[in-house]
Formats: structure tokens, C-alpha cells, sequence
């Protein structure tokens, strides 16, 4: 994610790199965005003076080649949902976010159940400053999974930074300490929750000791 598409909802708020990144299902043949070491690592470090977000890493260079050997594989099989998922991912991390959102809908389509799928459609849309329609693919993504790590941990980012809606966020960080403490998210999670009612405490949200790091 690039700064200057980042709204930052309160002067003061620090999360470290929550407010640069938005985490994707981070598949292990296509990492996405910050890997969740990275992400872990540096929600621990002071935001910039500034009060910008970290540089994100620059987006990938578009390989047209495997781009059209998948488009190809696409437009032979109007079932196949992996070459579908893997152009998505492709657009994602060159940054031509509409492209991933029309990639990610089809396989969704052909795979609604897929939770991963469905929240990276919603960090996509996200990316495109469509908030409200990221919150929506969330919650589809959580009518699925209501325990998907991933999607409690960018629900909580998009409505802290997408809609200025701290309370919310601390819920769905909250949400998260409690149906997966032992995940990589949970530990971010408990961190931006620390952060958060340490500069707003009446935004509320109690971390949970059972997150790793407690």
C-alpha cells in the first residue's frame, strides 16, 4: 500500500506497520504484502514524526509472460480458479489493484467458500480507497470463517483507518485475541489494542493475555 493512500483516523494513534500494510492471505507460493515476521517485528517500533505511514516495499514488476500463460489457462477452463487467484495475486503486487479485484471476484465466484479469496478481494478494494465495499467482502469473508485471523486483523485496519471508527476496530482486534490467541495476528492485534488505549482510553478494548507475547 502506498502512503498517501493511507487516512490516518487520529493524531497520536501508533500501530507500526498496521498503518502501512494491509496483510493478504500471503499464500506460500505468492507472499503478499509485509510477511507476518516483518509486520510482527516492526508493530513495535515508533511511527514516524511525521505521523506518514512506512514506505510499503515497491510493487513488483508485472511478468507478462506468466501473466498470459495464466489468461490463457483462464480462458481455457472457465472452472479453473487457481490461474484466476494467481493473476489476482499478480495485479495485487504490481499495484494494479482494479485488475486484482476483477481476477479475485471471478475465482470467488467459482469458489465462494474460499476465505482467502475473499479477503484479499476486500484488501484489494481497500487499496482502491473503496472502504466501505473492503468492510462488506470482510464480513462475507467472516460469515464463512468467523474466526479467519486474517480477516478480524484487516477489518480492525480498514475500519481504524478507513473509517476513522476506533471503537470498531478495537472490536474486531479484540474478536480476534479471542478466537485465534495463538496466531501471528493476535500478537499485532494485542500490540495495536496496547497502543491504541494507551493514546485513546476511552476507545476501549482489553487485550488478551492469552496472545503470544503476553
Amino acid at each position: 500500500m502506498k502512503p498517501e493512500s493511507i487516512v490516518l483516523a487520529v493524531a497520536g494513534i501508533f500501530l507500526g506497520v498496521l498503518v502501512g500494510w494491509v496483510i493478504g492471505s500471503q499464500q506460500a507460493t505468492m507472499p503478499r504484502l509485509a510477511p507476518a515476521a516483518a509486520v510482527q517485528e516492526a508493530a513495535g517500533q515508533p511511527a514516524a514524526a511525521s505521523g506518514t505511514a512506512p514506505a510499503a516495499a515497491p510493487a513488483r514488476q508485472l511478468d507478462e509472460a506468466q501473466v498470459q500463460a495464466l489468461q490463457n489457462l483462464a480462458r481455457q477452463n472457465a472452472t479453473d480458479v487457481q490461474s484466476r487467484v494467481q493473476l489476482g495475486n499478480l495485479y495485487f503486487d504490481a499495484e494494479r489493484y482494479q485488475d486484482a479485484v476483477s481476477w479475485y471476484d471471478q475465482a470467488l465466484k467459482l469458489s465462494p467458500k474460499d476465505v482467502n479469496v475473499s479477503t484479499d478481494l476486500g484488501v484489494a478494494y481497500y487499496q482502491l480507497n473503496q472502504a466501505d465495499r473492503a468492510l462488506e467482502q470482510f464480513e462475507y469473508s467472516l460469515r464463512v470463517d468467523p474466526k479467519h485471523a486474517k480477516t478480524l486483523l484487516n477489518q480492525g485496519i480498514v475500519r481504524a483507518f478507513g473509517k476513522q471508527d476506533l471503537k470498531g476496530a478495537a472490536v474486531s482486534w479484540q474478536k480476534l485475541l479471542e478466537v485465534a490467541p495463538s496466531s501471528v495476528e493476535a500478537a499485532t492485534a494485542k500490540r495495536a489494542l496496547e497502543n491504541l488505549k494507551a493514546n485513546h482510553p476511552n476507545v476501549g478494548g482489553s487485550p488478551s493475555g492469552n496472545a503470544p507475547g503476553s
